[in-house]
């Protein structure tokens, strides 16, 4: 089953990503999540934040209810960058998600990018991932394509997994900013 903006909205709510009911749909809400991976990290900043998800609730921070679409969530770019033609680009979303254990997610490149050539490549986030996604974005058209910080360019469509037990503990967890393959080669 694929989760609904009224599904994503409650589920946000529980994790304090919403944290107001308005239907102001112009502005970003403050994020309420702390993302420092050790507790001590936190400590200077004096803010009080929720506990550590740990696999719970569905993070997506900072939020925007403009990127919140009827059955998706638009994630948005972290900064400028260009995408040169016929080549594979690494692009940092802004936002910072967090998978619980039933939810999983696909990222399809929202059609105005499509229309001008940019497609994704590796598209699938796992249960349990924590961090900044990393967009493998391809421009397959005849012009570069400029992206600018907080431009909608892919769909994040989150499904609901039954039964799932097991969170994604890979090497990408908790990223920050655009990360190259950590993969050894044969593999």
């Amino acid at each position: 089953m694929i989760l609904s903006a009224i599904e994503i909205s409650k589920r946000l709510h529980v994790s304090g990503c919403i944290n107001d009911r308005s239907d102001d749909c112009t502005s970003d809400i403050p994020a309420r999540v702390c993302h420092c991976t050790p507790a001590s990290a936190c400590a200077a900043d004096k803010t009080v934040h929720p506990v550590q998800a740990d696999g719970l609730v569905l993070i997506i921070t900072p939020f925007s209810r403009e990127c919140l679409q009827p059955a998706s969530y638009d994630l948005r770019v972290a900064h400028d960058q260009i995408l040169p033609r016929g080549a594979c680009s690494l692009v940092p979303t802004l936002e910072w998600v967090e998978l619980p254990v039933d939810l999983a997610a696909t990222l399809r490149c929202r059609s105005s990018f499509g229309r001008k050539g940019v497609l994704i490549a590796a598209g699938f986030v796992d249960p349990g991932f924590r961090g900044q996604l990393t967009l493998c974005l391809v421009n397959m058209g005849a012009e570069e394509v400029p992206l600018y910080q907080n431009n909608r360019v892919v769909q994040m469509i989150i499904h609901e997994v039954k039964g799932g037990n097991r969170l994604y503990d890979g090497s990408y967890q908790d990223s920050h900013g655009a990360i190259h393959s950590k993969a050894r080669s044969g593999t």
